[in-house]
């Protein structure tokens, strides 16, 4: 039987004019702003990744009405923008690089737009945000071969390690996708749990690495955000989204046959 479920609130950029490649994904300066106390207003308990999954495989009990504030990507507005809005109210938070996005030693210049330094990443590290890894390139795992998919893994996680001192427990999926060989690998590479996105609210018996997420766009307004984080009304919200979702599952499973085949042949 499930416990209670959780609202894990997936964000991406943070920023005032985002470029055209994170605008649908990202959400204002003011919006986060009002988003979190609104979180406040609410009585809900930030926690982070490793917390709610340590709590659900240990049976300790969690704190009031948690619900998980997260990043995806690792874009510079988290430290500019969001972490005033986190430390204002005493917030924690995980944040999911992309290890070779973020700017520094190991950039590969593929980024969508301005992103965080390795400084900056520090710093929310020191301010109560946990760090957790989103791959280095963010590539569809699900259609690489064993082992660019390990490669991918091991790397994000061993420079995570080299510039924090200590390596990532919490995997988030790059666009959300997975399957039964990318979880396991996951799982063998030393990561203890997992997010996808899913659009529903995370719940226990979805085991730790496959737990769900709703997304915060820019179009998400106050009273749509109250809903989200009551899990109240989620799935009429996010009716399309999840049957792209389906529809687009379908192709990557045929897409991964075909190369199976190729290399079969090869």
């Amino acid at each position: 039987m499930c416990e209670e479920p959780v609202p894990i609130l997936m964000y991406h950029a943070v920023a005032a004019d985002p470029n055209d490649a994170t605008r649908e994904l990202s959400v204002t300066p003011e919006a986060f702003a009002e988003q979190m106390a609104i979180v406040a207003e609410r009585g809900r308990t930030p926690v982070t990744t490793a917390e709610l999954a340590a709590a659900w495989r240990s049976g300790r009990p969690l704190p009031a009405r948690p619900v998980l504030i997260t990043f995806d990507d690792g874009y510079e507005g988290v430290h500019r923008h969001a972490l005033p809005a986190l430390a204002g109210h005493g917030f924690c938070a995980t944040l999911f690089v992309t290890t070779g996005w973020l700017r520094g030693p190991h950039d590969t210049g593929e980024a969508l737009d301005t992103m965080l330094d390795w400084d900056q990443v520090r710093e929310l590290a020191g301010a109560g945000v946990e760090i957790g890894g989103h791959s280095h390139g963010h590539p569809q795992l699900d259609q690489l071969d064993d082992e660019r998919l390990r490669s991918e893994l091991i790397l994000c996680k061993e420079i995570v390690a080299g510039q924090l001192g200590g390596a990532p427990e919490s995997f988030a999926y790059p666009y959300g996708y997975s399957d039964r060989r990318v979880r396991r690998a996951v799982r063998e590479t030393g990561y203890t749990q997992a997010l996808a996105v899913g659009n529903g609210l995370a719940r226990r018996c979805q085991g730790p690495y496959a737990l769900r997420r709703v997304t915060v766009r820019r179009g998400t307004r106050p009273a749509e955000f109250e809903r989200l984080i009551e899990g109240r009304a989620i799935a009429r919200t996010f009716a399309r989204d999840r049957a792209l979702t389906k529809g687009y599952a379908v192709v990557r499973r045929s897409r991964r046959l075909r190369g199976r085949v190729v290399r079969a042949r090869a």
